[in-house]
């Protein structure tokens, strides 16, 4: 429940959570396995997202002109995505979303 709450939470602060939080929870503190926290991960992303969209909503923060081919072309890219996640080791997946939220947290502060 607090992985969820603090996932919500970030999700709606800054835009993420689905797979920075709550993945590395499921597996090293709830021993879920790797495959498996990917993929919840992914199912929990929708209600969070719609809850904070909603505000963002209302307070006129949504770049309609964008939400359309963004999430056309991201719903293409996850089911190629999800397709390749099978081809990969836990330990490789791991090592994959490591790299990424080091890449992303670099640009961040570079940004």
């Amino acid at each position: 429940m607090t992985s969820g709450l603090v996932t919500g939470l970030v999700n709606g602060l800054i835009g993420i959570g689905g797979g920075t939080i709550v993945i590395p929870t499921m597996v090293f503190l709830l021993g879920v396995s790797q495959h498996q926290a990917h993929g919840t991960s992914l199912a929990i992303i929708l209600p969070t997202s719609v809850a904070s969209a909603f505000v963002y909503w209302r307070k006129g923060y949504l770049a309609w002109s964008l939400i359309l081919s963004v999430a056309l072309s991201g719903m293409v890219g996850a089911y190629i995505g999800a397709k390749m996640m099978n081809k990969f080791s836990p330990k490789h997946l791991r090592m994959l979303l490591g790299i990424v939220m080091v890449v992303a947290g670099v640009r961040l502060l570079w940004k």
